[in-house]
């Protein structure tokens, strides 16, 4: 038995099976995965937050996005492994409606319920984190905050890149552990890309829907003492970011992975006539 499955294996999993299930089960049961993966994605944006803390000053900041995009993967793995609904993830859907396994409609329905859900898990980390006061000493929350403020201050275009990048990472990431048959191998495969998109300063939704949030919680308490923080605002927050990464995550998971993919190992191309 081979180690692993083909890509053309792996698309035809995703597009027939696995996407097909997504795009057709029951809603309650997707929201609810959907909470468990922003909150894995949250859990894995506290621990780069807190590896990441002092690190640029002694080892320089490549070395401090490396670490913080190692910790961070976790996120992905806990997604992946333990179970859960992730809405960059799902960008794959795509497949199963191209296949016309499924509708638009109900792709992009699971895509809106995930996206919630998500939202709901992440925000919940976020709260968590602040009720606990990990942030009042030792510069965690100083750091998180100026985490927030660097993310609300991108302009759109930037933005919307950073976010495409980012979600062909992500999907690549999907991919290769469903071509892996084993958990080790599918920590690799989740490791490396999540960590490249981390190091490369590219924009993941759902992780913004936790690091956005806790620096809003951040911004009344002593820690915002000094910084400026007049640009972290809820609309700033939606505008400058939520809106032009969510746009980006699509086209860099449905398009760059899911699109160009079927194009290239499932659409049937189109045998021309026999000359007569």
């Amino acid at each position: 038995m081979a180690d692993f499955k083909s890509p053309a294996v792996v698309a035809e999993t995703l597009a027939r099976e696995i996407c097909v299930k997504k795009a057709t089960g029951n809603w309650w049961r997707i929201a609810l995965l959907g909470i468990l993966a922003g909150a894995y994605i949250g859990f894995g944006g506290e621990l780069a937050t807190m590896a990441g803390l002092g690190v640029a000053d002694k080892l320089g900041l490549g070395f401090q996005k490396f670490l913080m995009g190692s910790v961070f993967s976790v996120g992905l793995m806990l997604v992946v492994i333990a179970g859960a609904e992730l809405f960059t993830g799902n960008n794959l859907m795509v497949l199963a409606a191209y296949e016309k396994k499924t509708t638009v409609g109900q792709v992009l329905t699971k895509w809106i319920i995930v996206y919630l859900a998500n939202f709901i898990g992440a925000f919940l980390i976020a709260y968590l984190m602040y009720a606990s006061k990990i942030w009042a000493g030792g510069g965690w929350g100083q750091f998180a905050l100026k985490i927030a403020i660097g993310k609300v201050n991108l302009d759109f275009y930037p933005a919307f890149i950073r976010a495409i990048g980012c979600n062909w990472l992500v999907c690549l990431a999907v991919w290769m552990a469903i071509a892996s048959n084993d958990v080790v191998g599918k920590v690799f495969a989740i490791y490396f890309p999540i960590m490249a998109f981390v190091a490369s300063g590219f924009e993941h939704i759902i992780a913004n829907f936790y690091f956005i949030p806790m620096g809003l919680f951040l911004k009344g308490t002593e820690v915002a003492s000094g910084i400026d923080v007049s640009s972290l605002t809820i609309g700033n927050m939606i505008v400058k970011n939520f809106i032009p990464v969510t746009i980006g995550n699509i086209i860099g998971g449905a398009f760059f992975v899911a699109t160009i993919y079927f194009w290239t190992y499932l659409k049937k191309s189109e045998k021309p006539e026999e000359c007569k």
